[in-house]
Formats: structure tokens, sequence, C-alpha cells
């Protein structure tokens, strides 16, 4: 008699199927719409293959195009696989190593064959070509469970050393996947965990694109073979894609570096990687927003506070930092002098120091000066805090991504009770500030406990507990703010509430963050004298809105394109002469700008005044206030606005400078 197994689905319902059966078979027996639209299944939580078949009793959720998440990594999953295949098609010899789905698409790494070049991007249009055919062919991709003996007598054969050596670490005794793409008489293999589709022809050949070539070393060693990564973006559709590619155009026009060089505000040089060398217009940017913040923080309790920029090894080791942090810590010394040996994790030399790599600790030293007393609480210790990080040089990106980097960071003390609505606040905080920076779209998402962390689960229990209890008083856990917990991406001490920017054109940024901890106060021995007389831990919220000054500007350059709103643009105004004759009313006009405190340049040269409008466009000046000599005579001002298509605007000059005063006062202080 054949075992029939309960499998149940979403809407409530049960269907029994015998053993044997697969998600496939369910969605046959619901419709044959559902069937030709299922491209995957959530068994017990568990994302598998349609065809894998069922193992008992279980939950069903059948995936098709409309869960996009799922069905996007699926897809991507499925190209780079696609492309592994059509490279060794087409090039006999190249060994395989890994191809992971990323954010918006796929790349795999290849050893080229033995006397072949590296790939190069002119490479790419032959494999895209081949990698359609395969799509064409709708080769059944099928999954295969192998001993790991097996698997690597099989990549040995093969002659795909680097997969053989993988192979070797993987646990003993467990069993290994392979799938396998094709027929028979035409077949591919690869070793992958999976799931994926049921056949190639499931995608949509019009809807991926190869993009680039790099390097990339073999499991990320310099001291390992250089490996070709081949890079692509993939998407459910071809408009998916082209409007992805479009993004991706528009993105480039954004890049902040291009237009931080256009406009002036900073540049990168290699003798200092990972710095910025900031120049007087991109410091103005930074000024009034390190002043608009101070405000802020001001307004909400918080005390400044300054912290040394080195301090002893043995702290950081205490903090726990050091072993999960060494490596990207800059240390001094970094090795034993008159030896070539590198210093010891714990020397006993007070000599032995580290640049802080963040502000956390130093913090804790300071409220841990003096008695603290439950009625000191909430303490709120503020600082824009200069740290470094050993970033490696090839992860460094423009503003981006630096070694050299100041946080707009604070910790809050305070005891558990306070907890909520400490984050309550900073909510509202966050929220005022996104806003104000014209950021009105943004997402929350919680991330919980990693595999690796320190402290209990207890605790973790609490402080998860109190961070989503935050959001939800604070009305902010609603899909009309992209609420969603993260599962093990929390940091190894504590759980964190993560903001994440939707800029101007769709694409989103993590930026700010606070998080409930209860590990650093334990291990540095913080403690406040309770109302019962005893000594307790207060919880450590560690938050931030900016993240670093250097990359929220940097995100402000592309969101914006370099034209910001007037209180924040590094020249204001310029005040352009059509005529020679107009040269000292064009300064007493750029006089009266500058007694309101707008920053304003004048334009005297003896050029042709489309000229400077077209240069002062692509400097992206708000505002360019021409004069001639009838402007003179009556005291007024052309007012033009860049990107605006309507035509100059004339005024008097008095309503010039009021208007353009009213409009220069940063938001927050605009009645």
């Amino acid at each position: 008699m054949t075992n029939m197994f309960r499998i149940a689905l979403p809407d409530g319902s049960v269907r029994e199927m015998p053993e044997g059966s697969t998600p496939a078979d369910v969605a046959a027996a619901i419709g044959p719409g559902l069937a030709k639209a299922a491209l995957a299944a959530r068994v017990d939580g568990e994302l598998r293959d349609i065809t894998r078949p069922f193992e008992g009793d279980s939950k069903l959720e059948l995936i098709t195009s409309r869960d996009e998440k799922d069905a996007l990594e699926l897809f991507r999953h499925d190209f780079a696989h696609i492309l592994a295949e059509a490279v060794q098609n087409l090039f006999p010899g190249t060994q395989i190593t890994f191809g992971p789905a990323t954010e918006d698409g796929f790349y795999y790494d290849f050893a080229p064959a033995p006397g072949r070049g590296p790939f190069t991007d002119e490479d790419l249009p032959l494999i895209e070509e081949e990698m359609r055919r395969i799509i064409a062919r709708d080769e059944p991709l099928v999954r295969e469970v192998w001993d790991k003996e097996s698997v690597r007598d099989f990549f040995r054969r093969t002659g795909e050393t680097f997969k053989a050596e993988w192979v070797m670490e993987l646990p003993e005794g467990e069993p290994i996947t392979m799938y396998r793409s094709g027929t028979a008489d035409h077949s591919w293999m690869d070793l992958c965990r999976g799931p994926h589709l049921a056949s190639t022809g499931k995608l949509d050949p019009a809807a991926f694109k190869l993009t680039r070539v790099s390097g990339a070393y073999w499991r990320g060693d310099p001291k390992n073979p250089m490996l070709s990564r081949i890079y692509g973006t993939a998407w459910l559709n071809r408009k998916q894609l082209d409007e992805h590619l479009r993004r991706l155009e528009e993105a480039a026009k954004r890049d902040h570096r291009r237009i931080g060089q256009e406009m002036d505000l900073f540049h990168l040089q290699a003798e200092a990687h990972g710095s910025i060398f900031w120049h007087p217009n991109g410091f103005l940017i930074w000024r009034e927003l390190e002043a608009y913040m101070r405000r802020a923080i001001d307004g909400a309790g918080y005390q400044e506070v300054k912290t040394p920029q080195l301090m002893d090894a043995r702290q950081w080791e205490q903090s726990g930092h050091w072993g999960k942090y060494r490596e990207n810590m800059f240390v001094v010394p970094d090795e034993i002098p008159g030896t070539d040996e590198e210093a010891p994790v714990l020397s006993g030399d007070a000599d032995l120091m580290a640049i802080k790599p963040m502000n956390c600790p130093a913090h804790v030293l300071i409220f841990n000066q003096g008695i603290k007393s439950y009625r000191d609480l909430p303490l709120r210790i503020y600082e824009n805090g200069t740290c470094h990080r050993n970033e490696p040089h090839g992860a460094l990106h423009g503003l981006m991504r630096v070694r050299q980097f100041t946080q707009d960071d604070a910790h809050i003390f305070c005891r558990e009770d306070q907890i909520v609505d400490e984050v309550r606040a900073f909510c509202a905080l966050a929220d005022r500030i996104y806003r104000d920076l014209g950021f009105a779209k943004y997402g929350i998402k919680l991330a919980l406990r990693p595999d690796q962390r320190f402290g209990s689960d207890e605790d973790w229990d609490k402080a998860e507990g109190e961070l989503r209890d935050a959001v939800v008083a604070a009305g902010l856990a609603t899909q009309e703010y992209g609420w969603e917990e993260l599962p093990g991406e929390g940091a190894f001490y504590a759980p964190k509430l993560e903001w994440h920017l939707t800029d101007a054109i769709g694409r989103t940024w993590q930026v700010g963050t606070i998080q409930s901890d209860r590990v650093l106060p334990e291990r540095l021995d913080a403690s406040y004298v309770g109302e019962d007389g005893a000594k307790h831990r207060p919880i450590m919220l560690h938050r931030a809105i900016f993240g670093s000054y250097e990359r929220f500007i940097g995100i402000l350059i592309e969101h914006y394109a370099g034209k910001f709103p007037l209180w924040l643009a590094p020249v204001q105004a310029v005040v352009a002469t059509i005529v020679s004759d107009a040269d000292d009313y064009a300064k007493q006009v750029a006089g009266r700008l500058a007694q309101r405190g707008i920053r304003v340049d004048t334009d005297l040269r003896n050029e042709k005044i489309n000229y400077k409008v077209r240069e002062h466009s692509l400097a992206k000046v708000p505002l360019l206030l021409v004069v001639g000599k009838r402007e003179a005579e009556e005291g007024t001002v052309a007012l033009r606005r860049l990107g605006s298509e309507e035509r100059q605007l004339v005024m008097s000059l008095d309503e010039a400078v009021s208007m353009i005063a009213a409009e220069a006062v940063p938001p927050d202080l605009r009645g």
C-alpha cells in the first residue's frame, strides 16, 4: 500500500499526496496555470527545487514570479550556472570555482585554460550568445546527492583542481548536492546547494546582460592564483532589465567621484589610500552638516565629548573588539622592535596601542568616571569621532568605503525601563533629520542575533524584544516603512535597527542604526547605583544617523546629482556681469548677499553671458544673478535657478536678497 503524505497549503487546506510526489505534482493537481507559474517551493520553511520529492507530512508554499525576492534569487543563481556552462562550452580547459547570486545579478570566477590569458570584456558578447542557446535548449536541472569522495574523484577526473580542493574541506559524512543540466548525451555538472529552477527554459533569455570582467584571487587570498571574475545582471523579464540598465546609466551620471571633481569638493590620491583630501567647497558641505547635527543632538539632550585616537591594546582585548577586528585595526607598533615578528595579541606592554576603529569603549570609559546614580540616566554621550579601519585596498571606493572616517556616533546609557522610550525618541530624531535632508522614503529593518555572538540567549531575547517594541510603539513596523526582520545579521554584541534610505533614483543605502547592548557594559564593568542602593549594569544603546560623514556626503552627492538644496550648496550664488560697466554694481550685489550670510562669488570676466551661465550650471551653482547696465541703473537683478525651465526672473535687489536669505536658512531653523 502506498504511503500518503499530508501537504498543508497556506490557505489552510490539506492535500494528500502519495509518497514520491513533488511540489510540482501539487501545483499540477491544483491547476495547469499554477503548474506553469510555479518556480520553486518552500517546504517547512526551506526553499527547495519544485521537483524534489516530499519526505513526509509537510507545509508547502509554492513560489511564483510574484514572490519577487525568492524568484530573483533563483533566477540569478541559475544564470550563474548557465554562465559557467557557457564558458566551458566555448573555452575547453577553463576551470570553474564559485558563482553566487548578488544584489542585482551574479558572477562566476574562472581559471582560464593553460596558455590562455584572462577573460576580457571583448569575450562577453560571445558568452551571452552561448548562454541564450543553453536557455533555448530548455535543459533540465537535476539535483543529485553524492558522497564526498565521489565528488572529489569526479572533479579530479575532469581537471577541476579548485573544486577538488574545496570539497575536501566540507564536513565528513555530510551529503553533497550536485546539479546536472542537460541530457545524458549532453550534460554539464557543478557542485551546488541549490535550489534551482526545473529547467533553463524557465529563464527569460532577454532578462540578463554580462556587464564586466575583473580579477579575483582564489578564496580572496593574494597568495593564491588570480582568477577571472565575470559579472552579470539578471532580472525576471526584459522590462526589469531595461529599468535596471537605465538606473545604472543614471547612477553613472551621479557618480560622486566624478561630481566631486567637477564641483571641486575633494580628491583621492595614492599618498593616502582610503583617506579623503577635502577641498574648501567640500568641507563647506561637511561644516553645514556638522552644524546641523550639533543643533539636533543639543536639542535632543546629548552631551558632546572627544576621545583619544590611540588606546592600549589591552582595552580592545577586554572589550572583545581585538578578537573580532584585529586584522582591520592599525596597531602601533605593528612589529616588535628589532625583529621581523608581528606584535603579540597581549604583550603585557602598555606601549602596544591601537588606533580606534570605533568609539564605543572610549565612551564607556567616560561613563565609568565617577559614580553614576539611576537618577543620572539616561546619559547620552555624542562624538564626531574619527576612526580608522584597515580596509582591503580593493574594497576602497571613493567616499563610500574609506580607511579614515568620522562617525556621528553616540551612546545612550540607560536603565531597562528606559530603553523603549529612548529608541522611540531616536526614531523620531532620525525621521526628522532624514526628511530635512531630502529622504522622505526609508525602510527600517531589525537585524537579529548572529551565530557567533557574546551574551546569553536571555539577554538577546530581551534586546530584540525591546527594539521590536519600540518600533511598534513608534508606528514604524509597517509595510510603508519596509519593516523586515533579518535573522543572523546583528552585531556580535547586540541586535540592531537599521535605516535604509531610498534615493532619487530608487537605490537604497543603509545608514543609521541603533543597537541595544548588554555585553560591552558587562565586559568593561560599567555600573550605576540603583534606587535600591545596589550596583546595576546600564544598557548601552549604540546609535548613529549619518553613519559616517564621508559616506553620507557621498550619498547626498549622488541623491542630488550635485544639485544641493540652497542651504547645503558650497557656492550658493554667483553674480555674473553682462558688460564691464556693471562690475561695480555686481560687487555691490555680492556684498549685500554676503552680509546676509550667503556664500557668493562674482564673475566679472570678459566672456559672453551664455558662456558664464553654462559654466556655472556645470558647477551646480543653485542661483545665478545676472546684471548688466540696465540692472545697475534700475537696482534690479535677473535671477536664474539651476535646472529651472522658467525664464530668468527680474526683481529688485532688496527682494532678491530677502528671498535668497530666507531660502538659505537650514530646514531646522525655519519658522
